[in-house]
């Protein structure tokens, strides 16, 4: 029995003696003296032990790797040391797939023209996008309650960017409101919604990376006060209607239109921007937040507790900026509460009913006697400018209505007579192009006399001026 053992023993021992030498055959048949000192890195590719079958793979001969892919090694007694090759026979392969060890390069002669050389993410070298030292604030432009808005410089291509720097809490983490603005402004590419270059994440900020234009409407109006050119009005308010529509049609409601929140660049170009509050809007509808939409641009069926609401709900922040670009002053500038807010809106539009607004009475805010009984006005009574342009009134009209399926919709209202007057190339741009491409459209010097001078019956093609505010 013993005897028996020993000799099995002695097999076993026999082939692991076999086996050794096969491996360190294999292994020398790439052991090779040293060669040069200037080897920096190395990568060494996981082997499976198993095929795509699930059967034991079997060990191939190393000579039967191409020439070009060997990768020669010293071997040494010592537990560790340096592995040193010449540069020019390292292939450096970056992928889940290899485990790269990092050496410093010990020469300084030239690299060859054959080695690949991919820059470590965190190389100082060349700045690079989604890295917060890729750029350079320049001036605070303002600070919100969660946020802050740097101007900025990229280092990557030189140009001017604005830098939503977002605090993070540790304990409250991300706000959700940057997440929402990011995740879907990452999938909308229009030349009338802001552009978001870069996303910056670390322990204490997220930084959104925008394009930078220079002004918004609100401090556009604010310079220009008592109404804009007409032509200017028509001009921002078909790019706001073009860059809704484009939400619009894939299911995104911005839910925060105001002056504020639309950029102007220094041509005229004008851009939806804080999609803070926005969210795609999934069919069958859902209940959404009534918190949403500044005051002042807030429609009556949110003020009065609405949660079903759906595109039409940013119509009427069109109708209301619309108006107030032509008068020079917020349509309905609430200044207590939401039910000042209310009182206003139906001073001019009429107190709503089971007639007017059918479903009004089932609105969790609606209490009939808490309103004053007004019947319905001429838009131009409330807002005597709307009477010097053709076909304004009519437009803010239809945008302007208590019962929110009877606003009309952006693609509808590009549509208006109001816009009859453009050229007709503007409905034919691709979504990237500006209006601005088009011959003979820009915008025309504001003037402080603009409606005078303007006149009821101008029509775009005449006195087209080529300067610029």
């Amino acid at each position: 029995m013993c005897d028996m053992i020993d000799s099995q023993s002695a097999e076993k021992i026999s082939r692991m003696k076999k086996l050794r030498r096969t491996l360190s055959e294999s292994f020398g048949r790439i052991a090779l003296k040293k060669e040069d000192s200037s080897f920096d890195e190395i990568c060494v590719t996981k082997m499976s032990t198993r095929n795509c079958q699930g059967m034991d793979s079997v060990i191939k001969p190393l000579d039967t790797i191409p020439e070009d892919k060997k990768v020669r090694v010293q071997r040494t007694q010592s537990s560790f040391d340096p592995f040193e090759k010449p540069a020019n026979q390292v292939k450096r392969v970056h992928s889940e797939n290899n485990a790269c060890i990092n050496f410093k390069t010990s020469s300084a002669g030239k690299e060859s023209p054959k080695v690949r050389r991919h820059s470590s993410p965190s190389s100082p070298t060349s700045p690079k996008f989604g890295k917060a030292d890729s750029y350079e604030k320049l001036e605070k432009l303002g600070e919100g309650s969660y946020a802050t808005v740097y101007k900025g410089k990229s280092k990557v291509n030189g140009k001017l960017v604005a830098l939503k720097v977002i605090r993070l809490q540790e304990e409250e983490g991300t706000p959700f409101t940057a997440i929402r603005e990011a995740s879907l402004l990452k999938g909308l590419k229009h030349a009338n919604i802001v552009l978001l270059h870069d996303i910056i994440h670390t322990k204490e900020t997220l930084t959104l990376v925008f394009e930078y234009v220079h002004t918004d409407l609100c401090q556009y109006m604010d310079k220009h006060p008592g109404g804009l050119h007409p032509e200017n009005v028509k001009l921002f308010l078909f790019q706001l209607l073009r860059g809704l529509s484009y939400i619009h049609q894939r299911y995104i409601l911005h839910r925060d239109l105001k002056p504020q929140n639309l950029l102007i660049s220094d041509t005229g170009e004008l851009k939806l921007a804080d999609f803070g509050l926005a969210r795609a809007k999934s069919v069958p509808s859902h209940t959404y937040s009534n918190e949403v939409v500044t005051l002042w641009y807030r429609p009556p069926d949110v003020l009065l507790g609405s949660t079903e609401y759906s595109t039409c709900l940013d119509m009427w922040g069109v109708g209301c900026i619309f108006v107030e670009m032509i008068q020079g002053v917020a349509a309905f500038p609430g200044m207590k509460d939401i039910q000042d807010q209310l009182e206003r809106i139906f001073l001019v539009l009429g107190t709503p009913n089971e007639d007017t607004w059918p479903g009004v009475h089932s609105l969790p805010h609606f209490k009939p006697e808490r309103f004053t009984q007004y019947s319905p006005k001429n838009l131009r009574q409330a807002w005597n400018k709307l009477s010097c342009v053709n076909h304004a009134e009519d437009l803010a009209s239809k945008l302007l209505q208590c019962f929110p399926k009877n606003r009309l919709s952006a693609q509808a209202a590009l549509s208006h007579e109001y816009f009859s007057d453009l050229p007709p190339r503007l409905w034919e741009l691709t979504d990237m192009s500006s209006i601005f491409t088009v011959p003979n459209v820009r915008l025309q010097p504001e003037t402080g006399e603009s409606m005078r001078a303007f006149g009821k019956n101008n029509s775009y093609g005449k006195g087209v001026s080529n300067s610029k505010h």
